[in-house]
């Protein structure tokens, strides 16, 4: 079944463009751009049909449990074999794969960055990619990277794919067309879009900002899917109808191109003849998708006292280890605050977790300045971390009336490994050095005797 078309202005050209997609999260699903592409009743017939290569991409081993096996059969203009050639050796110095080396002479601390400067030169969205924190070991397929983008030129003939983990991109200025082998998508600012491991894609501008900037997390690990409900039941939270997947969509140029490939941290580059992206039809369940944030059916307290924030989780990768992630993709969307003789925003705690946050809109609630759309802070393991002075004020002591969160969305990629900073994370101009004085104001209240003070 397909989804009802999204209209979006296209490139930063100007022209209008009509994508179709498929909803539902994990399907198996089938699609082809060209009447009969697609064979039925088998996967690889001695002929295929318009002179297409059947091939099979795999995202598990092949004997994975039916409910984690993951694979698509691709038909294609030419095999992938023909997207390749002999490599060179190329360096994106500012993107980091665990373990890196720690270069930078930053001590421990709870830490927040303004957002990432507008580029002054001319970057396209690999070029653009800065790596803050590493976690784990992409060699063992453990942990995670957060990164951070800003971008203002299109990968035209340029194509990628990451052999290290899936990309989780989470757009916050500037909406982008992801063209993967698999077909295109349009994600904007409050929608997130995953391409899967090993994936071909390349990215363009859409519409006419000044700049284009978000984040990604780069899982290590087992893919992201979503968490179960528990006792909340069959609905609520990330529903799967909202998760939509595209359909075929292949690119039939000609002409000199570059395929670039991140494989164990390192970056390796080919110059071919033609467009890699020609895959005109295909079916299966390993595939990438996007997700509108503004879907996500937040559950909460309806009575009193704060909720883990774990509720707040959209997408889950699985560590092995039963109840802890190898990371999380939490948000903390606009809903209702309703909860009575309590302390609304998130308690001051501190967490086995590493979080890393960001803000694509609004005001976070427990932040009453200071964390600003496109900036991020890190929480690392055991480091305490709440409210800031001004919102703990703001929350003892105002009324305790219905009150709604509205135009905020804030999100964290939350890890059980600690996430390393690196040497461009400690010395970034924006880095936030009077962060810790946010608490200042929290002195001592107690004085021994009976009540409430």
């Amino acid at each position: 079944m397909l989804e009802k078309a999204e209209k979006r202005r296209g490139t930063a050209a100007g022209q209008e463009q009509t994508l179709n997609y498929m909803p539902g999260f994990g399907n198996d699903f089938e699609t082809e751009s060209l009447p009969g592409a697609l064979p039925q009743g088998q996967n690889s017939p001695q002929k295929c049909n318009y002179g297409l290569y059947a091939e099979q991409l795999s995202g598990s081993p092949f004997t994975a449990p039916r409910g984690t096996n993951e694979r698509s059969w691709l038909y294609r203009i030419r095999p992938s074999v023909r997207h390749t050639g002999r490599f060179r050796r190329i360096d994106y110095p500012l993107w980091k794969t665990a373990p890196h080396i720690v270069e930078h002479s930053l001590a421990l601390g709870q830490l927040r960055w303004s957002p990432l400067p507008v580029p002054t030169g001319t970057l396209n969205f690999l070029e653009g990619i800065r790596t803050m924190t590493t976690a784990g070991d992409a060699l063992t397929q453990a942990g995670m990277a957060a990164h951070v983008y800003a971008f203002n030129a299109d990968m035209m003939d340029d194509y990628f794919f990451n052999a290290d983990g899936e990309l989780l991109i989470v757009p916050e200025a500037g909406a982008i067309q992801v063209f993967t082998e698999l077909g295109k998508m349009d994600v904007e600012p409050s929608e997130i879009c995953l391409v899967p491991r090993g994936t071909m894609f390349k990215v363009t501008r859409v519409g006419e900002e000044q700049v284009w900037r978000g984040y990604i997390c780069e899982n290590y690990g087992a893919k992201f899917t979503l968490p179960d409900r528990g006792p909340i039941g069959a609905n609520c939270l990330a529903n799967p109808r909202d998760f939509k997947t595209p359909v075929a969509a292949y690119e039939d140029k000609e002409t000199p191109c570059r395929v670039q490939v991140k494989w164990c941290g390192s970056f390796h580059m080919v110059e071919i003849g033609h467009s890699p992206l020609d895959v005109v039809a295909w079916h299966g369940n390993y595939a990438p998708y996007k997700y509108d944030l503004k879907t996500f059916s937040p559950v909460g307290a309806i009575l009193f006292d704060h909720p883990d924030p774990s509720i707040f989780t959209v997408l889950t990768a699985p560590s092995g280890e039963e109840g802890t992630a190898n990371v999380d993709f939490v948000i903390f969307p606009p809903r209702w605050l309703v909860a009575e003789h309590t302390f609304r925003p998130p308690w001051y705690h501190r967490n086995i977790m590493s979080e890393f946050m960001g803000l694509i809109y609004g005001r976070y609630d427990a932040k009453e300045e200071g964390f600003v759309p496109g900036g991020m802070s890190l929480h690392n393991m055991m480091l305490a971390h709440g409210p800031d002075f001004s919102g703990f004020e703001k929350a003892s002591n105002g009324e305790l009336k219905p009150v709604k969160l509205d135009n905020t969305m804030a999100f964290m990629f939350e890890t059980r490994f600690p996430q390393q900073l690196t040497k461009f994370a400690g010395e970034l101009e924006t880095l936030q050095d009077d962060y810790i004085d946010c608490w200042s104001g929290l002195e001592r209240k107690f004085d021994g005797t009976p009540g409430i003070k």
